[in-house]
Parts: structure tokens; sequence; C-alpha cells
């Protein structure tokens, strides 16, 4: 919170990530080794990242300190490179120029929407224009472009959502995170939601809304890192969670989702009793469902539900006997 003058009404950063202060630049190097450490050897993409605030609005200074400790790490070939999380109002050639030396590779931009009545009535302090910019400055040097978006903010809409997943795709976004707009204790929301004046998203809307933006990112082949939030336990055991579509599996939830709306199509067949479904090895979780509840689903109109893989189909790719 040190580097953000402003006070989105979602934001707790000490509750969503656990940590009370920032680190010294000693501690760097002692955190990122004790990570290193449990990464086996042969997985040699490691980043490190610098993450739960506004990374360019910390002073220069503290910025290139941060960084060039981890610079040793990266000419042992340990780390590949560094990401930073910042906001897009806080992009400027000066601080680009700064963390290209000091061989930061990808820069995530809190955007959130790129409807501007919904980045207003969430306090952000910045425009649709501005993401637009910063985005601009960040992929005419070659880094790598995160942009981070939530759902079921204050005047947010499904449509406004897909045409927040849109304007990403058009600015060349790389890397994306969703993430559903929870209502945390202390925050502004809080007292919006407890006078009435602010509804969140259900589980099933957000994952519906989530669904739709998903597919629109993946039709792009743009990166998906996230989809829903990873609380620290700080968040969710003292409490600090009041309202919102919280889920440990929320992706699961998502992807399962996905698979019920393609394994509707295959319900026709009233004449078979028994239904093979063959789908790839790594879809296999996702299509039987969150708690088999695609299997389920389909054990309504059949007799007997075979799950099967082959290494032979993508993505989403799958095929279907029926007997």
């Amino acid at each position: 919170m040190e580097a953000c003058p402003f006070h989105c009404i979602y934001c707790d950063q000490i509750k969503i990530s656990g940590h009370k202060k920032l680190p010294h630049a000693e501690e760097i190097v002692l955190i990122v080794e004790k990570y290193l450490s449990t990464i086996r050897s042969e997985q040699n993409e490691v980043e490190v990242g610098f993450f739960g605030g506004t990374f360019t609005g910390l002073k220069p200074n503290v910025q290139e300190s941060y960084l060039e400790m981890i610079q040793p790490l990266i000419n042992s070939g340990k780390i590949s490179g560094i990401r930073i999380s910042t906001r897009p109002d806080m992009i400027d050639e000066d601080g680009l120029e700064l963390l290209q030396r000091l061989s930061v590779k990808t820069i995530e931009l809190g955007a959130q929407s790129m409807d501007n009545d919904v980045l207003k009535k969430s306090g952000r302090g910045h425009s649709a224009d501005d993401v637009i910019a910063a985005s601009k400055l960040i992929k005419k040097r070659g880094l790598r472009l995160g942009l981070q978006m939530m759902i079921g903010l204050p005047g947010d809409s499904m449509e406004k959502s897909i045409h927040t997943a849109s304007k990403f795709i058009e600015m060349g976004a790389n890397d994306v995170r969703i993430y559903p707009t929870l209502v945390i204790n202390g925050t502004a929301l809080e007292k919006l939601y407890l006078k009435g004046q602010y509804v969140p998203l259900s589980l099933d809307e957000a994952i519906d809304i989530t669904t739709k933006v998903l597919v629109t990112f993946e039709k792009s082949n743009t990166n998906i890192i996230r989809v829903g939030l990873h609380p620290s336990e700080e968040l969710l055991n003292n409490k600090g969670l009041i309202a919102g579509p919280f889920h440990v599996s929320f992706r699961e939830l998502v992807n399962t989702k996905i698979w019920s709306n393609l394994l509707e199509s295959v319900c026709n067949k009233k004449s078979a009793s028994t239904i093979n479904i063959t789908v790839p090895e790594n879809e296999i979780n996702y299509a039987v469902g969150y708690k088999k509840a695609n299997r389920k689903m389909l054990e309504s109109f059949f007799d007997k539900v075979v799950f099967k893989t082959s290494d032979k189909l993508k993505k989403r790719e799958f095929y279907v006997d029926y007997h």
C-alpha cells in the first residue's frame, strides 16, 4: 500500500497478501533462495515477481535496490527474469528504462476494467485511456504485457466484462489474470455492502461471467495466468472476507462449467443407454467436473457414462460413442 496514492474501494493488500510491511532489500535474496530450494532443477524457467503493490510508485532508488539484489541470481542462471505489478498511470519512459536495464521482462498492470464508469465508481484514479497508453509504452519496448481484470465491480456487467477482455486482446496482452470482486473487512466496499448499495456477484454469476471472459481470451491464445483470488490465511482465518464469490477451486468450477456447456450437446441421443466420451488427457478432471458434476449431469440421461483420454486430442476437443 505504501506506493499507491489511491484507496480503491475493494482493496486491502495487507489482508490479501498477508504482508504488513515492505521487505528490506537484503531480505529479497533470502526469500528467493528459500523458494528456489523447493523447485526442481529441471524447471529452468523461474522468475522473481514483485507483487501486492505499486512497484513503479516506489522511489527509483528503492526500485533499483530491490532489482539489483536479483541480478547475481540472473547472472548465475537461477532466475530467468523479473516481473512486476503496478498501476497504468505510473508507467513512463524513464521508469521503463530503469526496469528494462535491471532485467524486468514482464510488467503487469492492474487495469481492472476498461469501462470508465466502473473505474470511477471503484475509486481507481485512472482511466481506460491510461491503460491503453501504458500498454503501448510497454509493448513498444518489447516487454511482456500482463493485464489484470476484475469482474463484479460497482457498475460492472457481463457486457462490460467481455468488453474489457476484448480491449485487453486488442492492446496485445500476453498474460491476463481474472479476479472476482470480494468484499473485504475494513474497505469502502464493505460500507456500501452493509448499506445495501453494493450487491456482490453470486458464485454462479461469477462463474458464468468468467466462463465467457476466459473463452474470449482463449480464442485469441492469450495466456491466462490466474483465475480467482488466492488469498492469504489472514484474509480467511481472521474473517477478513465479508462477502462475494470466493471459492478455493474457482478456476476448476469455471472449467467445469465450460465442459458442461460443451457436453450438453451430447445429451440428445435418447435411444442410447451408454455414452463413451474421449477427451484430452489434461482436461479429464474438468470434463468429469468438480465433484463429478458433469458426470452426474450425464448420468441423468444415460445409464452408463465412461470417460476416456487420448493424447491425440488438443485443448477441449472430444468425441463421443453411443451404445
